[in-house]
């Protein structure tokens, strides 16, 4: 069994970190940085169990820790990151990674040194409607892609109720590094990187006095005409948000709803749980094929549930005990962090930007 310690108790950790972890024989959750308890947010109340430490320096001479996971914000990620794998440790990184492909490549650099497993906490590469188009993608169901629609939008006109850190300017801030890093990763996996990027940030809120560019349009352009575009939101009033829609010459999918595994996460459920990860059949999305005559043929395709989050941390398990490789390599996360540079490069000059 490996010993975890994760570094800080917001959302990420208690909504997904920490069930994940639990859920996996193989991983116990041993420790955890928690700076600033209060009454209602006490992570040595909620795991009277967990070794609780104040400063990440302690958490890494602990020699019972194998694993550390960095859940804080993305301007810290690269030092906690960093003095792990310096003090021998397995790191799992929240995205994005790092502000920087240039950060990300040197800790890529000394985790291959110190011959320790980093990786990035991509779990939407395990969202049931990605998994679904993934399938549709490889049996060519959909046929050659002409266009590639994915988005995160959300009717938050206002930054009440917002963390502090995605109020403010600051590296690693912003959409396109919150959300966008999602989309941006799910793309790369499926056709690799771009030719040209195309992009456009901001915000659309009308009050947003620390500069938080809250929403991006990204085109990633690919060979044979194909475009793929990234695009977060926060004023959409709709009331079914589209999350998908991808067409090709034999046929489009089209798909509301972001997946509901981080619901019911938030709700307490988790792996193992009846219906953990399995949506309304109301939510489920269009196939539409087209027939030899031409004819287009439109019809529900529900979105089975058959892995979860749960994989990225049964893949890590057993990517220390040297059975795989970890589930998200970090080169890729890299890649993905590049493309987001790229991005705000297009945005801030105008102009599309050659990958």
């Amino acid at each position: 069994m490996y010993n975890v310690g994760i570094v800080g108790y917001g959302a990420s950790a208690k909504v997904f970190h920490i069930p994940l972890i639990n859920s996996v024989p193989e991983l116990n959750f041993y420790a955890i940085i928690q700076r600033h308890p209060t009454a209602e947010n006490d992570a040595s109340k909620d795991h009277p169990n967990v070794k609780r430490y104040a400063a990440a320096e302690d958490m890494v001479n602990d020699p019972s820790v194998h694993l550390v996971v960095v859940t804080t914000p993305p301007i810290t990620h690269f030092e906690l990151a960093r003095l792990a794998l310096e003090n021998g440790k397995h790191v799992v990184v929240e995205k994005p990674f790092v502000p920087t492909s240039k950060e990300a490549d040197q800790l890529i650099n000394l985790a291959k040194k110190n011959k320790r497993l980093l990786t990035v906490f991509q779990n939407r590469r395990w969202d049931s409607d990605f998994l679904i188009l993934r399938s549709l993608l490889s049996t060519n169901t959909l046929g050659r892609i002409a266009d590639f629609e994915s988005h995160f939008d959300r009717y938050k006109p206002s930054l009440a109720g917002a963390k502090a850190w995605k109020t403010i300017s600051e590296p690693g801030g912003g959409a396109i590094y919150d959300l966008g890093a999602h989309l941006i990763d799910q793309i790369y996996v499926l056709f690799g990187l771009p030719k040209r990027i195309t992009a456009f940030l901001g915000s659309q809120r009308a009050k947003n006095p620390g500069g938080y560019e809250d929403a991006c349009t990204v085109l990633l352009h690919y060979d044979g005409a194909m475009t793929a575009t990234v695009k977060v939101s926060v004023i959409s009033s709709e009331a079914a948000q589209l999350r998908f829609w991808v067409r090709g010459e034999k046929g489009s999918y089209k798909k509301c709803h972001e997946d509901i595994q981080e619901t019911h996460l938030t709700k307490g459920m988790g792996p193992g749980d009846q219906g953990f990860g399995v949506e309304p059949e109301d939510w489920h999305g269009t196939l539409t094929t087209v027939d030899d005559d031409g004819n287009l043929n439109a019809r529900l395709y529900p979105t089975t549930h058959t892995e979860s989050y749960k994989i990225f941390y049964t893949q890590l398990a057993q990517a220390i005990a040297g059975q795989g490789e970890v589930p998200v390599k970090p080169e890729d996360a890299r890649q993905v962090i590049r493309l987001i540079e790229l991005a705000k490069e297009s945005s801030d000059e105008g102009r599309t930007i050659e990958v």
